[in-house]
């Protein structure tokens, strides 16, 4: 089978990389950091979900700067499925909702954004791209997860968007080495990565 020019055997290390950070992110989310900066608990702000799921991004993000945004949504779709199914088997029933929820939506806006800022600075498409989606994940999430919990949720929202936020930044020079190690043509005109 192909996407476009793509043969979907091209995306499998994708899809199953994709799979592999929900389930990982699902099951980690659960689990707040221990300890104190400054007088603050961190178990209040950060979960170590927060560490993990921005990779999703990266992979998202390189597979749409590789093969283009055809490619990158069933990265996503696929993706998406794998890791509900699994977090669905081995996590919280309402983690995995929330999770498949805010997921699918956010990465396909990640993939839209990208895709529209793809020929600007080549830190411009993955570094707004993982902004937007991330705002959106950690709102969608947060809320459908652990409303009415009893637990610190907004106060994880705001850490745990803080943390996507600097993970984004540490992996632009991730997504630029990638881009070197498998260089690809530009499409449609863009500048290249």
């Amino acid at each position: 089978m192909q996407v476009g020019s793509i043969s979907l055997g091209r995306l499998v290390p994708a899809t199953i990389a994709m799979g592999v950070i929900i389930l990982a992110s699902n099951f980690l989310v659960e689990i707040p950091v221990q300890g104190h900066v400054g007088g603050i608990d961190l178990s209040n702000w950060i979960t170590y979900g927060a560490v993990t799921y921005p990779i999703a991004f990266l992979v998202t993000d390189t597979t749409n700067r590789l093969f283009g945004a055809a490619a990158a949504r069933v990265v996503v779709v696929f993706g998406f499925v794998i890791g509900v199914v699994l977090s669905l088997i081995l996590a919280d029933a309402r983690i995995a909702l929330a999770s498949g929820s805010a997921f699918l939506i956010a990465q396909l806006l990640d993939v839209f954004v990208f895709d529209k800022l793809r020929r600007q600075t080549w830190w411009k498409a993955p570094f707004v791209s993982s902004f937007v989606g991330s705002a959106i994940d950690t709102a969608l999430f947060f809320s459908i997860a652990f409303a009415g919990t009893g637990l610190p949720w907004m106060t994880w929202a705001l850490g745990d968007f803080w943390i996507k936020l600097a993970m984004a930044t540490l992996l632009l020079p991730v997504f630029r080495a990638l881009m070197a190690l498998f260089p690809t043509a530009p499409r449609n005109g863009e500048a290249a990565a």
